[in-house]
């Protein structure tokens, strides 16, 4: 299917790519329906809503910047995206890049959790402080991915 996008201008994107966040992100909770899309800046994906052509986001998967880094989502999360292997699983992390050239980071407290299989996610919050939101990915990869979180 081909995708209009503001920054990239029309993309080709592959159904399996397509996924549904049925409560939306928090603060985007109208926006429902993302392409997952590779990016010249690996590795990072970009997540392109296809509900808003203005709306992409940056993802990490956390587990290559934080070598501690766990999700411990409860039954009732599990169920609403329908997990029922922990193989299907996939976690990801949302990015931040500011405009004014300060460090980029990952959002390690609310990280996204994907089935796989069917292809809905939603966003969590964990339920400790042992991560941060504004967590400093370019130190992490510097440093090989084994920077404790």
């Amino acid at each position: 299917m081909d995708v209009k996008t503001k920054s990239m201008g029309i993309i080709s994107v592959d159904e399996d790519h397509v996924i549904t966040l049925p409560d939306g992100l928090f603060g985007f909770e109208d926006f429902k329906k993302y392409a997952l899309v590779d990016s010249q800046y690996e590795p990072l994906l970009l997540m392109q809503s296809l509900d808003e052509q203005g709306l992409c986001f940056f993802l990490i998967d956390p587990f290559l910047i934080c070598n501690d880094y766990e999700v411990d989502a409860d039954d009732r999360i599990l169920e609403k995206i329908d997990l029922k292997e922990p193989s299907d699983v996939c976690v990801m992390a949302i990015v931040t890049v500011p405009a004014h050239g300060s460090h980029v980071t990952a959002n390690l407290q609310g990280p996204l959790i994907i089935n796989r299989k069917n292809r809905k996610g939603m966003q969590i919050v964990l339920p400790n402080d042992k991560y941060t939101t504004k967590y400093d990915i370019l130190k992490a990869l510097k440093s090989g991915g084994k920077a404790q979180c």
